[in-house]
């Protein structure tokens, strides 16, 4: 269940707040496909699973933007805004990805909420989403998202 944000201001006071975790997520060929397709990036370790049996992984793994761009996917599962006028993605600060994540495999998304700041009317917050792996120690993803809402206030 989303935490909800009716104001700027319940945002702004949102600063350190865990978000919690999403529904998992299974990550198949054909979602890597199509992100191959969408992307242009074909790489065999991606998209050829015979031959990635023989690879260092052992099987075919989703392309790291491919999880890094699940966090748009994600966050409105962790945070609900009411009374939004307009939100807008501005960017991300920091992106890494520690460990790969093999077809087949189930993820979902933590949130963090880093920072909230003023910005034009709005407010600006950055929400740490780190894509938690199942049965895995390290996250697939860790990505600082910057969000813009503008709400009706």
């Amino acid at each position: 269940m989303p935490t909800t944000f009716a104001r700027a201001a319940d945002v702004l006071a949102a600063v350190g707040a865990d978000l919690g975790v999403t529904e998992w997520l299974t990550i198949d060929q054909r979602r890597i496909d199509l992100f191959a397709e969408a992307t242009g990036d074909h790489q065999w370790i991606h998209v050829d699973p015979v031959r990635a049996k023989d690879g260092p992984f052992g099987t075919t793994i989703a392309h790291g933007y491919l999880t890094m761009s699940l966090a748009n996917y994600f966050l409105p599962a962790l945070a609900r805004y009411d009374n939004l006028k307009m939100g807008v993605n501005y960017g991300v600060d920091k992106v890494r990805f520690p460990a790969p994540v093999k077809v087949g495999a189930r993820v979902r998304g933590h949130g963090l909420v880093l920072a909230v700041q003023e910005v034009g009317g709005g407010v600006q917050a950055t929400v740490r989403v780190t894509m938690q792996v199942e049965g895995e120690e390290r996250p697939g993803c860790v990505v600082d998202t910057i969000s813009r809402l503008f709400f009706n206030e």
